[in-house]
């Protein structure tokens, strides 16, 4: 990085979550600065266990916006993000609360983005109970498989040593220039509730900005709970899950709006979801564990060699 301080605003959206929120912000408080001006806004969704009031209490430097309970994830992320604009930050980095940052991350991702101009840099998340297993980084599109492919057996030691760009980044963490947000706008809170980085990132891509994750930079995340199974549901209960509430994991309706969204076609992500939906029906979802863990991964580090820059 040069001599030139970057600022960088780290929005993050909470919910009922007090200590897991306070071990999250105690862990940016330790990252290293030099060469950043770090900015953090938490907005507050209407939490009732009193996260509010023990950041303000523990780190005042943070700034809470509080909101009643109805922003959810995307919206929440977006208010923090309009927020963080005011302060005319470089870049702004949006993340979850349930992560624990290496020291060294966010300095890396600044670096990444100041070498490659219309950049948005992801860095590699790892399992916090298994901190050598990759989360949700690098997924790759398959039209025939069923949509994304979420990897489930690669490690820190199977990515490429170098930065490499990838098709879409999920929204634990990702340091968006603040140009991007200007040209493209934020996260679809209408469409995607709680699933807003669903799109996001893709739509970034088709923009022009190059999607590139940082193997330098490790954030450690609280691993996902396993959705409750919708076999076995009340009737009306389950047409609503599915159907209507587009908040809920298992929502068709989502599902579709995001296969259309983020697939590098319309064509392709309604072949995808038909795909899904056929796999799914057949016990073969890609996204079971216990199905994916038996298939062959080769790894990453071979399948984005020619995506590796320099």
């Amino acid at each position: 990085m040069s001599d030139e301080v970057v600022s960088v605003a780290v929005v993050t959206p909470v919910h009922n979550r007090r200590d897991i929120t306070l071990q999250c912000l105690r862990s940016l408080s330790r990252v290293k600065s030099n060469g950043l001006d770090i900015k953090i806004i938490v907005v507050d969704d209407g939490s009732t266990d009193g996260t509010g009031e023990a950041i303000y209490a523990q780190f005042p430097e943070v700034e809470i916006i509080r909101s009643d309970g109805t922003l959810w994830y995307t919206e929440g992320t977006n208010v923090g993000a309009r927020k963080a604009l005011k302060h005319d930050p470089k870049y702004i980095l949006m993340i979850n609360d349930d992560q624990v940052f290496e020291e060294n991350f966010l300095q890396y991702m600044v670096e990444t983005a100041e070498a490659h101009p219309r950049s948005v840099i992801g860095p590699v998340l790892l399992l916090w109970d298994q901190p050598h297993k990759l989360f949700q980084v690098a997924p790759v599109w398959n039209t025939w498989k069923g949509g994304w492919q979420h990897w489930y057996q690669q490690t820190i030691w199977t990515v490429p040593i170098h930065p490499f760009t990838v098709n879409l980044i999920v929204g634990n963490c990702v340091l968006i220039p603040t140009d991007a947000i200007k040209e493209c706008g934020l996260m679809n809170s209408k469409k995607y509730p709680n699933f807003g980085d669903a799109e996001y990132t893709p739509r970034l891509k088709r923009a022009g900005w190059k999607l590139i994750i940082d193997p330098r930079s490790r954030v450690f995340c609280q691993p996902n709970s396993i959705p409750p199974k919708v076999r076995g549901r009340e009737l009306r209960s389950l047409v609503n899950d599915l159907i209507f509430d587009l908040k809920n994991v298992h929502n068709l309706r989502r599902r579709w709006y995001s296969y259309l969204d983020s697939a590098p076609s319309k064509l392709r992500g309604a072949l995808g979801f038909i795909f899904f939906m056929t796999r799914a029906a057949l016990g073969r979802s890609p996204e079971a564990a216990s199905f994916a863990l038996g298939q062959n991964e080769p790894p990453l580090k071979d399948v984005f060699r020619s995506s590796v820059i320099n």
